[in-house]
């Protein structure tokens, strides 16, 4: 025994290794990102990667935000994931070039524009075009700075110096190039249909610019009655009904009209300012109908004792409580059948009416429709084929559009100033508010005696996205792409329509992440009409062409089909921008001599904006040395609305000019929501601003917030929420300090090869082998959630709580011991792949991380790439056994850990537990390794006797009893574990192994 008593109290904080960093507890980011970003842009990281050779390109095709305004958390969360796809296929070995873009054209600038002009008394029609597109193309300009630097801000990297611009000159020439090609394989035609529309931004609609919200709208049951004689066109299908008797056709019609003389047809509508264009009325072929008279009235009513009235049978009821009449003043008197209601006429309610100047005494067009149900109204439906598709198409296929077609509604929403009652009123004013026009139909039916009742009903209603305004249905001359006429180009396996080539485009070419965007875009596809290509505005590439005088849209020679007046047009474009379209002379300019100018009108309708983005394939993909050549990207990802939006018209626009889809694989993610579920909204006061996030938390927790939510479904973030990830960051942030303190003053000459150490290193080696298959696949499939949760998991549980907790003894206290080293090698390599591995989700905390190793002017971790980790490193056996291991270590952590709380010990060390291990196997297991050390207790006794009653267990590790001991000894001021030789070595109060590191 020494001279030294082994009581005596020796600081040896000195003699030990501990961690040693300058990297902080506190991030800082909000101070120091800003930093690497000038850092990265100095270091020129996005150029120097494009410099790599021999590696196969990766694109992600950037769906271009919209250029009028600040970020709101979608574009945050949409360029975040973006990002992360980036990074991490260029980590993996790919050339992942990304150009970012935005959409500059259409309406949300122009309307911004002329809120401008309206605030300083000018009207926008008095302004030159020329110039009032110039403004407009200003105004993106100075957007696109603000949006490109608050993008820049959250980490993303990307061709900044070089985005590409929808009104950039090349491509306006692209996009004008790439509607000619509609224009010459006959897809191309003008039509007249119901579009949607709105009056409040006088132009037509694309489904993608239109959103629902609940409105209160005006519902009326209006009474058409039936009337003798018919009109000589509607007479004409009589012959094709089958015969209700041995009577001759007019008699048939008489016959009809004596049953069901002074009865009315009912009809429900929740627009009422399409009852002056109404022209027919439709019915169900198999629905039960009968005729109701009214018997009593009450107080107050429009109807009176004798009314009678054709109703469906399951909606009579619901119609006369409308009425205000009870079930006993009103009774079914016969049956009415499909063969009766063929043989019937009516009259519009307005018919004779005083002043209508005979605008509605036509006899109404009757007949059966498969469209009318009766689960809601009257179970007869009202029809104004000039806004509403379904009534359209009917009598489209029925070849008799000349007849029901009105065009009573102007492009303000206002009635034709010369109709009747009406003329001058407005369905909207001019804020999209509720307007008169409802209010005087309805007013004028009251009058006349056309109501039966009326009321209020708040339902969901179609509004532009941009105005907020509602939008209605109306008949306009407009050009669309036929989506299932023949593409007169060369034979395409992918089909011979646009739909055709779509729909295959989809199942045989696309990957969706996730699958139900599959679902989702095929039954769009599947029901849509024709693209309605036209808008009646001002800012936006024109459609490029000229129809003939005096021609009809259905004449072959319509529309001026010339590729030499095509190529002078994109040529022109290509220099001068599409600004030249407006300039004086332009026509003669562009035709040329391909015919006689004054033979033809210049369209002067510009594209609709979807068309603009949709042929960004073209300009982007094909024609950038950045892009892909060949105009497909390996990846499209936006959010769910971008089904009807740019997935949509990306597919439409390609499979019209390529003959197939422009992406292999779309990705969605869903909406943000606040925290409790609801969607953002400036009135509820529930939005979270990116550049607010940044100024508190830093980007990085902004990004971490983005990877670990499930981005294909709706998100929340709120204060909490963020608070919640900023914990989690912290946790990872600390298991990284711990590495780089200790690897302080690592050597790499002495590094141990994975076969010369001890089981608990392979065991991380394993660990870390089976992180880089999850990794990189989770990363190729877009999973960034599981990618993160799979790391976050490895550093928090079996690295900071496991590994690290039990080696800290030997990393601290050994010298140069095989174990000491065999450590710090795999911390060296844990670093390295833990820190790529993360770089694409915490691209400034890794690269705070990597320079604190691997500093230098040059140096980033975004200039590498995950390193190969060897496939030997699985050890599947190795892997089951640790796994045992570490189940027994729960039941022996879990039973210090109630005499730590019963104040029975302080630390683990001062233990030295006996474990009772019933099984043979497993007990072999745990003498085969250090236990104690494993348990961070200073013994540790292992013994397969049968536990005793007190002994603590777990229902998760049947067969294992834990009983506590103290630990037998003094305890070492150097590692202050408890052993029986504390105080018999040279230096004061250690244990052997202490000793010998002291030298």
């Amino acid at each position: 025994m020494c001279a030294d008593t082994p009581t005596e109290t020796v600081d040896y904080k000195d003699t030990l290794n501990l961690p040693k960093t300058d990297f902080p507890m506190r991030a800082g980011l909000p101070k120091r990102e800003p930093e690497w970003l000038a850092r990265w842009e100095k270091l020129g990281v996005y150029d120097q990667l494009r410099a790599k050779k021999d590696r196969t390109p990766f694109i992600l095709h950037d769906g271009p935000p919209y250029a009028n305004g600040h970020l709101h958390i979608g574009h945050a969360l949409n360029k975040t994931i973006k990002d992360m796809i980036v990074r991490s296929h260029q980590m993996m070995g790919h050339d992942a070039r990304y150009v970012p873009g935005w959409d500059c054209h259409g309406l949300p600038i122009e309307w911004k524009i002329e809120e401008q002009y309206r605030k300083k008394g000018k009207n926008k029609d008095e302004v030159n075009i020329v110039d009032f597109r110039q403004e407009c193309r200003k105004f993106a300009d100075g957007w696109v700075d603000i949006q490109r630097e608050e993008f820049k801000r959250l980490g993303i990297t990307g061709n900044w110096a070089d985005p590409y611009l929808t009104m950039n000159y090349h491509a306006e020439a692209v996009i004008a190039a790439e509607f000619q090609k509609f224009l010459m394989n006959g897809t191309l035609y003008q039509g007249s249909k119901p579009v949607m529309w709105s009056p409040v931004e006088k132009t037509a609609l694309a489904e993608a610019e239109v959103e629902y919200h609940d409105k209160e709208s005006f519902t009326i049951w209006v009474k058409f009655k039936v009337v003798e004689g018919a009109k000589a066109e509607f007479l004409d299908r009589a012959s094709e009904m089958p015969i209700i008797s041995g009577n001759d056709e007019t008699g048939l019609f008489t016959q009809a009209f004596e049953k069901f003389r002074n009865a009315h047809v009912v009809i429900w509508t929740t627009t009422p300012w399409t009852i002056p264009s109404n022209k027919a009325v439709v019915y169900g072929q198999d629905i039960a109908y009968g005729l109701y008279e009214v018997t009593d009235t009450p107080d107050e009513s429009w109807v009176n004792v004798g009314d009678k009235y054709l109703l469906a049978d399951n909606l009579a009821a619901d119609v006369f409580k409308r009425a205000r009449l009870e079930e006993n003043q009103y009774e079914r008197t016969c049956d009415v059948t499909s063969d009766e209601l063929q043989y019937l006429k009516l009259a519009h309610p307005l018919a004779g009416a005083e002043g209508g100047n005979g605008e509605w005494d036509d006899i109404r067009d009757f007949r059966a429709a498969d469209f009318v149900t009766d689960t809601e109204g009257t179970g007869f439906v009202h029809c104004a084929p000039s806004h509403g598709m379904e009534e359209f198409e009917l009598y489209r296929d029925l070849g008799m559009l000349e007849q029901v077609i009105t065009y009573n509604i102007m492009d303000d929403g206002g009635f034709r100033a010369d109709l009747p009652f009406f003329g001058g009123t407005y369905i909207l004013d001019r804020k999209g508010k509720e307007g008169n026009a409802n209010k005087t139909v309805i007013d004028k039916l009251a009058e006349v005696g056309g109501l039966l009742a009326r009321g209020k009903i708040k339902h969901s209603y179609p509004h532009s996205w941009r105005s907020k305004a509602p939008i209605i249905y109306r008949n306009t001359p407009q050009w669309f792409a036929a989506v299932d006429r023949a593409v007169g180009d060369d034979q395409n396996e992918m089909g011979e329509t646009i739909r055709e080539r779509a729909l295959n485009s989809i199942d045989k070419l696309v990957k969706w992440t996730p699958q139900k965007g599959r679902n989702r875009l095929h039954a769009m596809i599947s029901d849509r009409p024709d693209w309605v290509l036209s808008r009646q505005r001002a800012w936006g590439v024109p459609l490029t062409c000229f129809t003939k005088k005096g021609s009809l849209p259905t004449d072959a020679d319509y529309l001026l089909r010339d590729p030499a007046v095509n190529a002078r047009i994109v040529e022109a474009f290509d220099a001068e921008g599409a600004d030249c379209w407006y300039m004086d002379g332009a026509k003669e300019r562009f035709i040329g001599d391909a015919a006689n100018p004054d033979d033809y009108n210049q369209v002067f309708d510009v594209l609709d904006v979807w068309f603009d983005s949709g042929s960004t394939h073209a300009f982007v993909l094909r024609d950038r040395e950045d892009g892909a050549h060949d105009g497909i990207a390996d990846v499209y990802m936006e959010g769910t609305d971008q089904h009807r939006g740019w997935f949509h018209s990306s597919l439409l626009q390609a499979c019209g000019t390529k003959g197939r889809a422009p992406y292999k694989n779309v990705v969605t993610h869903g909406f943000t929501l606040d925290a409790k579920g609801v969607k953002m909204s400036k009135s509820l006061g529930n939005t979270i601003v990116p550049e607010t996030v940044v100024k508190q938390y830093g980007a990085d927790i902004l990004r971490l917030w983005v990877a670990q939510t499930d981005y294909t479904a709706d998100q929340r973030i709120g204060p909490e929420i963020l608070k919640g990830v900023a914990d989690s960051y912290r946790r990872l942030r600390n298991t990284m300090r711990f590495m780089l303190g200790a690897l302080d003053g690592f050597d790499a000459a002495k590094t141990v090869a994975p076969a010369d150490m001890p089981e608990l290193e392979r065991w991380v080696l394993h660990r870390m082998a089976e992180l880089d298959q999850t990794v990189r696949l989770g990363y190729r499939a877009f999973d960034f959630q599981g990618v993160f949760q799979a790391i976050f998991n490895f550093a928090t549980q079996d690295l900071s709580a496991f590994y690290f907790d039990i080696r800290k003894d030997a990393l601290y206290c050994d010298g140069d011991s095989a174990e000491r080293l065999a450590a710090l090698t795999v911390l060296d390599m844990l670093h390295q792949r833990l820190t790529t591995w993360l770089a694409p989700v915490l691209t400034f905390t890794m690269e705070e991380v990597w320079l604190e190793r691997f500093g230098g002017d040059d140096s980033s971790v975004h200039l590498v790439d995950f390193l190969e980790t060897p496939a030997d490193w699985i050890d599947e056996p190795l892997a089951e056994k640790w796994a045992e291991i570490r189940k027994v270590r729960r039941v022996v952590t879990a039973a210090l850990e109630v005499q730590r709380t019963d104040k029975v010990i302080g630390a683990s060390l001062e233990a030295a537990p006996v474990v009772h291990v019933d099984d043979a196997d497993v007990l072999a297991l745990l003498q085969s390794v250090d236990f104690a050390d494993v348990c961070i207790t200073s013994a540790v006794s292992l013994t397969n006797d049968p536990s005793p009653a007190e002994a603590f267990r777990m229902p998760e590790a049947d067969g294992v009893g834990v009983v506590f001991e103290k630990a037998d000894g003094d305890k070492c001021q150097r590692c202050w574990k408890i052993l029986p030789d504390v105080g018999t070595h040279s230096h004061v109060a250690t244990c052997s192994r202490c000793n010998d590191a002291l030298g």
